[in-house]
């Protein structure tokens, strides 16, 4: 056996010794935050570059889909994940990293990963610079030095990882995930832009509809996730939305300005449904896709309740989250897995 072994190593060394520069692999992405004057650049394809020879490249490639993330890595980045909260407060954005990379999800496609969703492919340039991903550079950059701690894990996870821990530290409930989603391999398996919600569409109930009914949500999921808003801040200089400071957001903390949805716009409860109910402080912002929440009737029984009791509010929001968190992904095991086992 040690015999076979050693001549199975000598042939792979030599075979890859002779083998041609592989292409940029999608794995290394920190490199693909940045542009540069390459062919593959310029046609918006943007991958890192790699070292390896094309045939062990494509050996990676293909476990990048095949092989689960690693639970004790998830485990410790989870708490990476928890000190970095508490150094940047960052719970916003990395919310909207999770949510931005399943929310392509598109339930009348049966392929992956053409069918979007969880997959990480939003590490990739090309989808970076969609319109409704403005700014979510910045969430990539501060989420990366984990994943290159941690290699045994999946950009879909890391980036769902990251999200629900966000919910959690900051007041929220604990979000029944599952993990082991593969990543995508390449920016040319990006979704198309268009698949995210707009903020001022003409007619935003139809617009919510439209989009989270694509991914197979209801009215109470839309609902609930809506409150999601309660974290963070609109900045106008990348959705068009908002003042550039209000009295609640020009000292930070993080980077100043933006408008919040709420005055406590790193604590998660149910005061975005108060909120936006009362319209009573013109230093919080209402979004016409917010408003829309107690002006359509069905949306209003959702919102009603939630503005009046907030445990039920968490109850359907840990239940959609989970829910918006696995769209899309190819798990394997085919069950995935808890951390909480």
């Amino acid at each position: 056996m040690a015999e076979r072994l050693a001549a199975a190593a000598a042939t792979l060394r030599a075979s890859a010794a002779a083998a041609p520069s592989a292409r940029p692999h999608a794995a290394r992405a920190s490199r693909a935050f940045f542009p540069n004057s390459s062919a593959r650049a310029r046609s918006g394809l943007l991958a890192a570059p790699s070292r390896l020879p094309q045939q062990k490249a494509r050996a990676v490639r293909c476990a990048a889909v095949a092989k689960a993330s690693d639970a004790a890595q998830l485990k410790a980045a989870r708490e990476d994940i928890r000190e970095l909260l508490r150094t940047t407060h960052c719970h916003p954005i990395l919310v909207r990293l999770g949510w931005h990379d399943s929310g392509t999800y598109d339930k009348n496609i049966e392929e992956w990963p053409q069918r979007g969703g969880a997959n990480g492919s939003l590490r990739f340039d090309v989808e970076l610079k969609h319109g409704a991903n403005a700014g979510l550079i910045n969430a990539l950059k501060l989420i990366q030095p984990i994943k290159d701690k941690y290699p045994s894990i999946t950009y879909a996870d890391l980036f769902q990882l990251a999200s629900a821990t966000a919910i959690e530290e900051a007041g929220g409930p604990k979000i029944p995930m599952k993990y082991g989603r593969a990543d995508v391999t390449g920016p040319e398996q990006c979704p198309p832009e268009g698949k995210l919600p707009d903020a001022g569409p003409t007619s935003p109930a139809d617009h919510l509809r439209e989009v989270f009914y694509r991914m197979g949500l209801d009215d109470k999921d839309i609902v609930a996730l809506s409150g999601a808003h309660t974290l963070g801040r609109s900045r106008p200089e990348r959705s068009g939305w908002g003042k550039p400071e209000t009295k609640y957001t020009k000292n930070g903390p993080g980077a100043p300005g933006g408008q919040s949805w709420t005055a406590e716009w790193l604590k998660f409860d149910n005061s975005y449904f108060k909120e936006i109910k009362e319209k009573r402080d013109q230093d919080l912002l209402v979004l016409p896709t917010d408003a829309a929440l107690f002006e359509d009737p069905a949306f209003k029984v959702y919102a009603e309740k939630y503005a009046a009791d907030q445990d039920a509010f968490f109850k359907d929001y840990a239940e959609a989250h989970a829910k918006l968190s696995n769209l899309g992904a190819k798990f394997n095991p085919p069950q995935g897995f808890s951390l909480d086992d």
